[in-house]
C-alpha cells in the first residue's frame, strides 16, 4: 500500500483532475478531487515539491491511485466506498463537491439532496451513504451524547462562522457541545476551517 507520494509535480491536467508526480524518477498517474487539485501548485519548471496522501485500487486490467490533500480527505474517501454501490468515482465525485467537514454535517443533518447533487451520485445512493456513514463516523470518532448547549460553546460559535461551522462538524461526529466548545477554545480561531478541526480532533483525542 502506497500511503502518500512526495516528490516533484510534473504535470496536472485540470480537465481530469489528475495530477503526474516525481518520485525518485518515476512519474505517479493519481486522481485527485477537485479541491485537492486547487490546494496544487502549478506545475512548472523547475517543478515543486508535493506530498499526496494516496488509496491505491488494484483491479484487474490495472492499478489507479487516488490522491488527497489532507489524510481527512482520505479517511473520507475510505468511508464512502465502504457503502454499497458506491466506487471511488462516485466517493471522488462526493468530494469534489465537498469537504470532508461538509459532507459530515450533510450526513448529519440527513441532507440527501445535497450529496445527491454530485455526479454519478443518484438520491438512493446518497441515502445509502446517509444511513452507512453515519454509524462509522460514530465508530470512528466516539463521543458523549448530546448535552444541552453550555456557556463556551454559546461562545465558540459566536467568535466567527468558521468556528461555528468546525462546531457543527464535531457534533456530527458525536462530540458533545460543551466537549466541543472546550476544545476549539485551544484552535487559533485565524486558521483555516479545516486546520480548525484538525487542531480541536488532536486535542479531543487526547482526553
Amino acid at each position: 500500500m502506497i500511503y502518500c507520494l512526495t516528490g516533484q509535480l510534473l504535470f496536472t491536467d485540470a480537465l481530469s483532475y489528475t495530477a503526474v508526480i516525481d518520485c525518485g524518477g518515476v512519474g505517479y498517474k493519481v486522481s485527485v478531487t477537485s479541491n485537492t487539485f486547487t490546494k496544487l501548485p502549478p506545475a512548472s519548471d523547475p517543478p515543486q515539491k508535493v506530498r499526496l496522501y494516496t488509496h491505491m485500487q488494484v483491479r484487474e486490467d490495472g492499478v489507479d491511485l487516488f490522491g488527497f490533500h489532507t489524510t481527512e480527505e482520505l479517511d473520507m474517501f475510505r468511508l464512502l466506498i465502504t457503502v454499497s454501490g458506491v466506487g471511488p468515482k462516485a466517493a471522488m465525485s462526493i468530494l469534489s463537491l465537498m469537504t470532508p467537514q461538509k459532507l459530515a454535517v450533510a450526513v448529519g443533518q440527513e441532507d440527501a439532496k445535497a450529496i445527491a447533487k454530485a455526479p454519478n451520485v443518484g438520491p438512493k445512493t446518497a441515502a445509502r451513504i446517509i444511513v452507512d456513514l453515519k454509524d462509522k463516523l460514530a465508530k470512528a470518532f466516539p463521543g458523549g451524547g448530546e448535552k444541552s448547549a453550555a456557556p463556551d460553546a454559546v461562545s465558540a460559535a459566536s467568535d466567527g462562522s468558521k468556528l461555528s461551522d468546525a462546531q457543527e462538524a464535531l457534533l456530527v461526529l458525536g462530540y458533545t457541545r460543551s466537549e466541543a466548545a472546550a476544545a476549539l477554545k485551544k484552535t487559533d480561531p485565524t486558521a483555516s476551517l479545516e486546520d480548525i478541526i484538525r487542531a480541536a480532533l488532536t486535542v479531543l483525542m487526547k482526553q
